[in-house]
Parts: C-alpha cells; sequence; structure tokens
C-alpha cells in the first residue's frame, strides 16, 4: 500500500482542493518533490485544473479537467512541449467534439501528450448520409477526472486519475491513469488501465499523441527509430518520403506530413524512440511495449513559429485512420465485459551530447541488421 495519499477532488463526496494547494518535499517525505494545484479562472482555460508535479530537474503539467492530459513537461527548465497558437489549457466546453465537420477537437489541442481515443483515435468518419460518426481523435481528451489523488511510494511520487468515457446504449469505459516521477532518470511514467464497464464486449483503441515543438525541434533535428517498414501516409508525404527522419526549418504554409511504421523491438518486445536536436545536445526518448502499442506514427508539421510548429511521436494500438478501417484490418483491442487491459509508457529526457549518443546507440542496437523497407506511395492496407 502506498505510504501517504492525498485526495485532490472526488466526484462521489463533491470535494476538490482550491487554487495554490500544495505539498512540499517535507510533507510528501521525498527529497526534491513537490505538488502544486492551480484552479484557472480566466479565458479558455476558466474552471481547469492543473496539477504540478516536480522531482529533480523534472516538472510535469497534469490536466485532470482534459483526460489527465500532460500540458507541459519540463527538464531542467526546458519546455520540450510545443507552442499551440490555441491559448490552453482549453476547458472541453469550449470544444466542439460534434461540429458537422468532424475537426473541433482542434480547438482545444495544445498539449505536450494528449491521448486519443478510447472509442475511435484517428480521423474524422462519417455514416452514410454525411453525419459526423466518429470525431478526429475521439473523445476522452475532452472527459475530465471524478477521481484524483497523490500517493507516494518508496522513492516514487504519483498522481492517479479515473477518467470514463460512457454514453448511455453505446460505449461505457474506464481509464485508471498513474503519471509518476522517480529522482534521478528524469523519466516521465505514464501507466493508463482501460477496463470495460459493460456487461457487453466493445472494441477500443488508445494512441498516445507526443508533441514537441522548440528548442527540441530546431532545423537539422532528427528522429531516430528501429524502422521495419515505413509507409507514407498520402501522395504529399510520398514526395519526401526519403526525408523522413529529418526535419527542415520553420516554414509558412508548411503542409503537414505523415508517416506509419512497423518498428523493431527486443526480445521483450520492449522498443523505443528518440527526437534528438540538430547538435544532438537536447533529446526525448519514448520507450513502450510492441505488445501493447505495435503501431507507431510519425507527424511532421513543422510550419512557421506562429502557427505551430511541432512534430508528433505517436505510439499507438492503431494507425490513425478512421475506425471501422482501422477495425476491418484488426488493428483495435477488444475488450469483455468487465475486462480490462494496460498500457505503458515512459518518456526519459536527455540534457546533454552523451545522453543523446547513448539514447541514439540504444536504439541503433534494437535496429541491429534490420533494413528497413521504405515504400515511396501509400499501402492499402495501412492507408485509408
Amino acid at each position: 500500500m502506498p505510504a501517504k495519499t492525498w485526495t485532490l477532488l472526488d466526484h462521489a463526496n463533491n470535494e476538490a482542493v482550491a487554487d495554490g494547494w500544495q505539498l512540499n518535499s517535507s510533507q510528501l517525505e521525498l527529497p526534491d518533490a513537490a505538488v502544486q494545484v492551480t484552479q484557472h479562472c480566466a479565458g479558455l482555460s476558466q474552471g481547469v485544473t492543473t496539477v504540478r508535479l516536480t522531482r529533480g530537474p523534472l516538472q510535469a503539467e497534469i490536466v485532470p479537467t482534459r483526460g489527465m492530459g500532460v500540458w507541459r513537461l519540463a527538464c531542467n527548465g526546458v519546455q520540450l512541449g510545443w507552442k499551440s497558437p490555441t491559448r490552453g489549457p482549453v476547458h472541453p466546453s469550449f470544444v466542439p467534439l460534434t461540429e458537422p465537420g468532424g475537426l473541433g477537437w482542434l480547438d482545444g489541442f495544445d498539449e505536450f501528450l494528449v491521448r486519443c481515443g478510447l472509442e475511435s483515435n484517428g480521423a474524422p468518419e462519417f455514416d452514410d448520409q454525411g453525419r459526423l460518426a466518429y470525431p478526429l481523435h475521439g473523445r476522452i481528451a475532452g472527459k475530465p477526472a471524478h477521481h484524483v489523488h497523490v500517493e507516494v511510494e518508496d522513492d516514487e511520487l504519483r498522481l492517479v486519475g479515473e477518467v470514463e468515457e460512457t454514453r448511455f446504449h453505446f460505449f461505457k469505459v474506464r481509464m485508471t491513469t498513474v503519471v509518476s516521477l522517480r529522482l534521478g532518470d528524469r523519466t516521465l511514467r505514464i501507466h493508463d488501465t482501460i477496463t470495460n464497464l459493460s456487461a457487453s464486449a466493445t472494441a477500443t483503441q488508445m494512441l498516445y499523441h507526443v508533441n514537441f515543438g522548440p528548442p527540441l525541434l530546431d532545423a537539422g533535428a532528427r528522429v531516430v527509430l528501429p524502422a521495419k517498414m515505413v509507409v507514407p501516409r498520402n501522395d504529399h508525404a510520398a514526395s519526401a518520403v526519403a526525408n523522413w527522419d529529418n526535419y527542415a526549418a520553420p516554414q509558412p504554409g508548411y503542409e503537414e506530413m505523415v508517416y506509419f511504421f512497423e518498428l523493431a523491438g527486443a526480445q521483450d518486445r520492449r522498443t523505443q524512440t528518440l527526437l534528438r536536436n540538430a547538435h544532438g545536445t537536447l533529446g526525448a526518448t519514448l520507450h513502450f511495449s510492441l505488445d501493447q502499442l505495435p503501431c507507431f506514427t510519425l507527424w511532421k508539421n513543422t510550419t512557421a513559429l506562429e502557427d505551430g510548429c511541432v512534430t508528433g511521436l505517436e505510439p499507438g494500438t492503431n494507425f490513425p485512420n478512421p475506425r471501422s478501417f482501422e477495425g476491418r484490418h484488426g488493428r483495435e483491442k477488444s475488450l469483455g465485459p468487465g475486462e480490462s487491459l494496460s498500457y505503458e509508457l515512459a518518456i526519459q529526457c536527455h540534457s546533454n551530447d552523451v545522453e543523446v549518443h547513448n539514447a541514439e546507440q540504444a536504439i541503433r542496437k534494437l535496429q541491429a541488421d534490420v533494413v528497413p523497407t521504405v515504400f515511396d506511395t501509400p499501402q492499402s492496407d495501412w492507408c485509408a
């Protein structure tokens, strides 16, 4: 059992801590640790709760109001995320998920890490009458947590939240997430458990949309990953598939490019991907299991800084195509009544050239003798 717990909000008892509520290192009985709650009160953030976790040089801001997403992540004071043109964090009430075009999700998009799912996680999908069936990237990011607490055990600081995506007659699942920090390894760890609350079986999807911007994403930055197969999502991406792993300077009017991957892994099916800056002095590695998250998507959107220069490294259960397309190709997770499944994702920060080099070498080892197959056109079973 955890040594100590503190409840931050609890829907069942209509309880929530006040703005500015905090825990220091002494109260937590953890060195170099702190927790602070902010209740935002202005603009699109009115009514949003954020929780800042600090452990040594790592600082993460979690948004219980937005599906327990990670709004910001900083290491040694350097922000790893991006600067969205949207002034967030945005309260879900200002995000029109059901607008007819299906792109309302973009009105709230400004997080470092946002989950896409859980019923669907890809492009909008419409029924035979042209009505929106599934909006862009799903609904979980717009669902507020109904219970959140802080806990400490051994040397680990954790934030635990429960979020439900439910609709009468339809989808009914709960996500229990544990976000944790340990001293010394500069790694943000996420453990999500998805539980089917229904008495009937269901299918679910998950994609971790991890978004990086300057200064990590600079001209000459590179993504390093153990690719087995590379598939451009459309003809536009195919036109630059030879340069899928590197980035140019921000360019006004840049049209996004998306690539889908099959990755190599170790014997235990663990794998990792790295984004590093041009000089190899700053980087971030994503660690995850191919058994849990077998599909990887790279989103490149190096438009002008004012318009949101960003790249997304996105491990998922499937590729972010329309839900029915992914279902037909067997890329979704089935859950029986009351059943659960879990996902783990770790984001490790690198602050010098030695750390970046070591991270790159670890991926080269996974690549080993695997020569990637790089397609120069979209593939019909991968791309809708």
